[in-house]
């Protein structure tokens, strides 16, 4: 079934299913390859492969696997006209994404101070499931939110007024209806904003170990040593409920239209018709929300280093390097076969890896690429990448978001106990705040695929840069 075209590209034809409009493409090596067979991450791709208007080919990123009826690590593009708009291949963590914050500071300056920062950012920066910060927003913030995203939120102190430009859709993606977002939604959300939640989202404080590319590097204000912070979080109960309802409007609007497909999970709306608009308008506005938990979260993680080192956050220098969604669908162009064509892309556990010299990369970083963001499991890597002219080609702009899971949040509990990942955190010198110890177990490192395959499968492919290799030294999980 899974054929090799050249290193690192595998490939299912449409030979192997009559249904499929498209074929179904893997970026991995051999022993990521051989992983990706081994549960329904195919199936569920080729089930995507078969939906409506779907153009070129269904992708697989190295860190894909199995997940809610599309595959996490997929992306596919629909045409705009005659194509479909899929919940499931967003997924409920609606902008799910990565920020990394930099610092002037190397990592020896602030190891004095390390245990006291991470109490400090353990107990400033809400973590956990249903884990809520009372700022007092109202129902009238949360619609500003939803429409003006970080720009709003900026204006009432939560940040610099250069931070949006430093974000992608500068943090406020058009076209959000929160007119389209149940009240169960904004509930759930209102006190959610500024929390980090649970699982594998994670705020890490790290050390740029090493950089692979210098020049590209400079340009984003990276050095060897550096101290950094990473964070990894999503648009929380805002964004998971807007995924649930949405997946019950579209099950009925399947059972309505007498529209036959592969996996219910799968369940869409043509993108002509009022349903996709409005999943569209609750989307944008969960987009919305989740760059905004982003940002309150920056402002707190600023205001904790400041308290810590008695220094202020500018004098720290603690600049957004860049912000990426990695759950999204976006209205791009692109040339298919040779023709311009307005597409409706899905990236679910997928990063856009944008090219040097398109407008949507910030200025800037333009000559160089989009910074592309990939954070490793609990006590592993993570990777800064930057965007190439071949992800343009082949991946319509897109790269891998993670590691990737290779065992099931159950399995994990099952099979490894907490004390052999406490016992691995400690060895590497690696501070740890986490507050539900199943996710000692959940989230350890063999559970997930190895980070460092994934990102040499993405270079070898072309399809992104390596720019540094991060190293953690203290981490908060929920």
């Amino acid at each position: 079934m899974l054929k090799k075209i050249k290193d690192y590209l595998w490939e299912v034809g449409k030979e192997e299913d009559t249904r499929m409009n498209v074929p179904v493409r893997i970026y991995a090596n051999d022993a990521i390859a051989n992983t990706i067979s081994r549960d329904r991450t195919l199936r569920q791709a080729m089930n995507a492969a078969s939906l409506p208007g779907i153009v070129q080919n269904m992708l697989i990123m190295p860190d894909g696997h199995e997940g809610y009826g599309f595959p996490v690590g997929g992306v596919a593009a629909f045409d705009a006209e005659e194509g479909i708009i899929s919940p499931g291949a967003i997924g409920f963590d609606i902008n799910c994404g990565v920020r990394l914050i930099k610092t002037n500071l190397s990592v020896e300056d602030i190891k004095p101070h390390l245990n006291k920062l991470m109490d400090a950012l353990f107990k400033n920066v809400p973590s956990g499931v249903g884990s809520k910060l009372k700022l007092g927003f109202t129902e009238s913030d949360l619609e500003r939110v939803a429409t003006e995203g970080v720009k709003y939120i900026v204006g009432k102190g939560y940040g610099w007024s250069d931070d949006p430009e430093l974000i992608e859709e500068h943090g406020a993606m058009e076209g959000a209806n929160p007119d389209k977002v149940s009240r169960l939604a904004k509930e759930r959300g209102k006190q959610q904003l500024g929390t980090l939640g649970a699982g594998n989202h994670f705020l890490e404080v790290q050390r740029v170990e090493k950089l692979f590319d210098s020049e590209i590097a400079k340009n984003f204000g990276l050095f060897e040593g550096q101290a950094v912070i990473m964070l990894h979080s999503g648009s929380r109960g805002y964004g998971h409920q807007v995924c649930s309802d949405y997946l019950g409007v579209l099950d009925n609007y399947r059972k309505e239209h007498s529209i036959q497909i592969s996996d219910p999970e799968l369940s869409f709306a043509y993108t002509k018709d009022k349903e996709a608009d409005d999943y569209l308008g609750a989307m944008r506005s969960a987009v919305n929300y989740a760059f905004t938990n982003r940002q309150i979260m920056t402002h707190l993680i600023r205001e904790s280093f400041s308290a810590v080192l008695g220094k202020s956050a500018d004098a720290l220098g603690m600049e957004i390097l860049y912000d990426v969604a990695h759950n999204i669908a976006k209205l791009e162009t692109h040339n298919v076969e040779g023709k311009q064509m307005k597409l409706y892309v899905h990236r679910k556990g997928a990063t856009r890896a944008f090219a040097p010299g398109l407008d949507d990369v910030p200025r800037k970083y333009r000559q160089y690429g989009q910074p592309v963001l990939i954070p490793g499991s609990m006590g592993t890597t993570s990777y800064v990448l930057a965007g190439r002219h071949e992800a343009m080609v082949e991946t319509f702009g897109s790269s891998c978001h993670g590691s990737g899971r290779l065992m099931s949040r159950h399995q994990a509990i099952r099979e490894i106990p907490p004390s052999k990942t406490i016992s691995d955190l400690q060895s590497k010198d690696i501070q740890f705040r986490v507050r539900d110890r199943k996710l000692i177990s959940e989230e350890a490192e063999w559970a997930y695929k190895n980070v460092d395959d994934v990102v040499a499968s993405i270079a070898g492919a072309k399809i992104s840069n390596i720019i540094a290799r991060l190293v953690p030294i203290g981490v908060v999980k929920g």
